[in-house]
């Protein structure tokens, strides 16, 4: 096998799972992603209500251009971690779904994106 250039050497020193230790010295920051919301649409869903009051079933369908198998199965998995409110009524004779992030979502999103922050300034050797 080739040796690595100088190069790829350093890129390689910089990806290592020592430079993305916590700040707090208390773990891997990578490790420490709440795996809740790092997977695609729950983090669509906490983004999206991040910006919105609430948003109704069909408008995160909409916005995340996704099925309504995937919007219930993941809001459903960020309610049971307490990250969302889910309101159900009805208008009229059609069912009404609204989903609102608690204080604790936006607690777990707000430690994400710092989170990922670290991870982007240890991969830029920052």
């Amino acid at each position: 096998m080739a040796k690595p250039t100088p190069a790829a050497a350093r890129r390689t020193e910089r990806a290592t799972p020592s430079s993305l230790q916590a700040h707090d010295g208390s773990g891997s920051v990578a490790q420490s992603l709440d795996k809740v919301i790092h997977e695609r649409i729950r983090l669509g869903i906490v983004s999206a209500l991040a910006v919105n009051d609430r948003l109704t079933f069909n408008e995160l369908k909409q916005l995340l251009n996704t099925t309504d198998g995937n919007v219930s199965v993941h809001a459903r998995k960020l309610e049971d971690a307490g990250y969302l409110s889910c309101h159900k009524s009805f208008e009229g004779r059609v069912p009404k779904t609204e989903y609102k992030l608690t204080a604790a979502g936006r607690r777990a999103l707000e430690r994400y994106l710092s989170h990922m922050e670290t991870i982007i300034q240890a991969a830029r050797g920052k």
